[in-house]
């Protein structure tokens, strides 16, 4: 069975060995042991709440329990460039008008920004593939909005999540060939590695200061703004269905989409339930159907340091669920501890 936890520090290894086949585009997840090693450090000390919040990195494994694997690793960082600048561009309008010519232009811009300073971030979202399968993707991505439905005085109220820009199957960035390259007269590649180990002085350094105009770029990095990589769609698709939006700020090297919401509007906190644990032995005369989920619940127990998560089809009915003792050792939990429970997907509402 699979179960999404708080990390520990024994998971360096695997999560190293997770790291290297990841590829070029997450600057989180680097098979770099030393960066490794001190951000596993920080989520350690996060879930055992020993730093302060906003410095805080909770980093979540999924384990498959049944061979100790590693099958996908996903994060939530407690709020980004209050150590470091964080930069992105805002898309802008300018407009131009000539009454003499009877001429009115609106003109696409790209602004660099520091806006979402200070913003919580999802991040470091990456599934085995071997464990693309099933509902194993949505679980591993959801399990933030439940670990944030059930702590959120730990956040920021602006949760933002950067994907991944589109790449050509080459892994040529139009976006980056059209634009960066030409003040950082380096390849992708290497300005992605500067920016993972926390170089980023340079972008300041070398990106210009003043609006750029979109028109000026190549087309085919004009087509590119906003626009995810292809095996990020579904990636984005879930944080929407969870009441995330793209508004207007992209990456600055490969234009990616930054997608936001206020953590007070997201499905999990609307939505979520808390519910106690029946006793174990109610679990075959609570089979009835209406315990039991059409399709997966997500459940978590609430406890801080050793969170953790899992799919079930158990379902809560009046404040109780009746959860079958193997999914209650997965969740460290007993009948008499609370749980908390959301529907794998938006109810559809009836109009």
């Amino acid at each position: 069975m699979l179960v999404v936890r708080a990390i520990q520090a024994g998971d360096l290894d695997a999560l190293y060995v997770m790291a290297t086949q990841v590829g070029s585009g997450m600057t989180t997840l680097k098979p770099d042991m030393k960066m490794m090693g001190d951000r596993v450090q920080i989520a350690v000390a996060s879930f055992a709440e020993t730093i302060a919040p906003e410095k805080r990195d909770y980093m979540f494994v999924m384990e498959d329990t049944d061979s100790g694997r590693m099958a996908g690793v996903c994060a939530i960082k407690g709020a980004v460039g209050l150590t470091e600048p964080f930069y992105n561009y805002r898309i802008g309008t300018l407009v131009h008008s000539s009454r003499e010519l009877d001429v009115f232009t609106r003109m696409d811009t790209l602004y660099l920004s520091n806006d979402l300073t200070g913003s919580t971030e999802l991040c470091s979202l990456f599934l085995h593939p071997d464990y693309r399968s099933g509902n194993n993707g949505k679980l591993l991505s959801k399990s933030r909005f439940l670990f944030i439905a059930q702590f959120p005085h730990l956040f920021t109220e602006k949760l933002i999540a950067e994907m991944r820009g589109y790449q050509e199957e080459s892994g040529r960035s139009p976006f980056y060939e059209g634009l960066g390259r030409h003040f950082f007269k380096m390849d992708f590649d290497h300005v992605d590695a500067l920016t993972a180990v926390g170089k980023k002085s340079f972008i300041a350094e070398l990106m210009p200061r003043q609006p750029l105009y979109v028109d000026y770029l190549p087309q085919d990095a004009q087509e590119v703004i906003g626009k995810v990589h292809t095996s990020t769609a579904p990636a984005r698709r879930l944080l929407e269905q969870e009441g995330m939006y793209f508004e207007g700020y992209v990456d600055i090297f490969d234009a990616g989409p930054v997608l936001q919401a206020r953590v007070s509007e997201l499905r999990a906190l609307r939505d979520s339930t808390l519910a106690e644990i029946g006793p174990a032995t109610d679990w075959d005369s609570a089979c009835a159907p209406e315990s039991l989920a059409a399709e997966p619940m997500l459940v978590s127990n609430t406890t801080l340091k050793d969170f953790r998560m899992i799919l079930s089809h158990a379902m809560p009915v009046n404040g109780s669920i009746a959860l079958p003792e193997a999914e209650q050792k997965l969740l460290h939990c007993h009948g008499g501890d609370s749980v908390r429970t959301l529907t794998l997907n938006p109810r559809k509402h009836h109009g």
